[in-house]
């Protein structure tokens, strides 16, 4: 498989992950599933769980590339940049839609898509360069330090527009009873 054929599989994966990922929260709710999954309907929990979805898909794409003994030198970099730079470009997607019009599922669903779409050809020119080789090391321990900074901005988030969730109009966790 090539680069190319290999990031198109990579878009409709992440998209197609980011569904049941949306929901694992309130299909499960506990204090850790908190920090990597959306606790509500925040534009914030979106950016998070668009983050984590890059993140997951990327254990598959790895293992793949692994099988079919394709070259990854700067692949956790490579995720970790993707993952986190989906946040300001759904940010900047997003933004203007929602502070000017109504927002419904097909707006918020479409936006996530091209926020994909972009980040994974950012990516994808991203493994096209010949870079230095970075350790790996250095992407897991970003990673470990996003994730608690999603942890603390979960459990206390400020009083900010991206954290408040329109439909239980609060701010913080939705906690669910099944």
């Amino acid at each position: 498989m090539t680069k190319k054929q290999i990031t198109i599989l990579s878009i409709i994966g992440t998209f197609l992950l980011a569904f049941p990922i949306h929901f694992l929260y309130q299909w499960s709710p506990n204090k850790i599933f908190a920090i990597f999954f959306p606790v509500n309907e925040s534009i914030w929990e979106h950016m998070k769980m668009l983050y984590t979805t890059f993140l997951l898909f990327a254990i598959f794409e790895y293992i793949f590339r692994i099988w079919k003994k394709r070259e990854t030198p700067n692949f956790w970099i490579k995720t970790y940049l993707e993952s986190i730079i989906s946040i300001p470009i759904y940010l900047i997607i997003f933004l203007p839609i929602y502070l000017n019009m109504p927002i419904n599922m097909f707006i918020t669903i479409g936006t996530m898509l091209i926020t994909i779409i972009i980040v994974k050809y950012l990516g994808y020119y991203f493994t096209e360069k010949k870079l230095p080789i970075i350790k790996n090391y250095i992407a897991i321990i970003l990673i470990i330090i996003t994730y608690i900074i999603f942890g603390i901005l979960t459990y206390h988030p400020p009083k900010n527009f991206l954290f408040f969730d329109t439909k239980q109009e609060k701010y913080g966790m939705n906690i669910y009873h099944i």
